[in-house]
């Protein structure tokens, strides 16, 4: 099949992309990488009669640290962010989920705003901005925004974003001293979305003690999902004496509304989240360890 007819608009600043979606309303659809909003289109699955296209937009592309924290323009692709050695070495969980992303082809087209924006909960940029605090900036006519990533993720495929912003980038906070990453994800084949998946950031103290934990799901429900209330009760305690398997279900015990469709059953998916999170907590409290 083929879209449907729309009109076609390539703004070269932000503030011009804002006015236009100010003035087209919800007829209008901003188009990063179209990787995700292309194939739509193609089946008809969505109909704009406008969209804006963001590749001209400069201001939008770029990684830049900035003290303890790292920005990243919403319009970076995904092959920039996985190969950029700052978020390697300072945002590590980004980098290794940015190759699970897809095929190479997706990630030479795909940004991480689009990716942000579109909000699927099998992604896995947007668990990783959950599970790391990640702050959203926005611009509309009327002001600048900063959101958190706890508040912006509202439901599928949606945003606490008005229809008239834009993402312009993303900050991801540094983790200093005896920290360690994992991101564990099941699909059925490379390169498919994630039917179940897990993102851990843990940092221990000189004791070996959990000091800080962050433990995000992929796929478990209708928006990225954080255990916060495993994470409380994770902290002080000694790393060596939680099993892996408790933390898995503990925390997909927790999930509700996870999805069934012909390829899982919800307790099946529900099965399958257990086992990731218990892997990636293993391999990040090994690397927090050996730190």
């Amino acid at each position: 099949m083929k879209p449907a007819a729309f009109e076609y608009h390539a703004p070269t600043t932000a503030d011009e992309a804002v006015t236009l979606l100010a003035e087209l309303g919800d007829e209008a659809k901003i188009i990063a990488g179209g990787q995700s909003l292309v194939p739509m289109l193609a089946l008809r699955l969505a109909v704009f009669d406008h969209l804006v296209d963001l590749r001209k937009l400069e201001e939008l592309r770029g990684i830049e640290t900035r003290g303890d924290a790292v920005w990243i323009g919403a319009g970076t692709t995904h092959a920039a962010v996985g190969r950029d050695p700052d978020i390697r070495r300072d945002v590590p969980l980004l980098h290794r989920a940015t190759p699970l992303i897809g095929h190479f082809q997706i990630r030479n087209r795909g940004t991480i705003g689009g990716a942000i924006a579109h909000a699927d909960a099998a992604g896995e940029y947007p668990a990783v901005a959950l599970t790391l605090d990640a702050q959203m900036h926005t611009v509309s006519p009327r002001e600048q925004r900063t959101i958190p990533a706890a508040e912006y993720f509202t439901g599928m495929w949606s945003t606490a974003m008005e229809p008239d912003e834009l993402l312009t980038g993303i900050t991801f906070p540094v983790w200093r001293g005896r920290a360690g990453f994992a991101i564990e994800e099941f699909a059925r084949r490379a390169g498919d979305f994630a039917m179940a998946g897990a993102v851990v950031a843990v940092r221990l103290d000189a004791d070996s003690r959990i000091e800080r934990v962050a433990l995000g799901l992929i796929g478990l429900a209708p928006t990225p999902l954080r255990a916060t209330t495993i994470e409380a009760e994770l902290i002080g305690r000694p790393a060596a004496e939680v099993a892996a398997a408790e933390i898995g279900n503990s925390v997909t015990a927790g999930s509700s509304s996870v999805p069934a469709d012909i390829h899982g059953s919800a307790d099946y998916r529900r099965r399958i989240g257990a086992v990731m999170v218990a892997r990636a907590w293993t391999r990040a409290v090994e690397e927090a360890s050996n730190d």
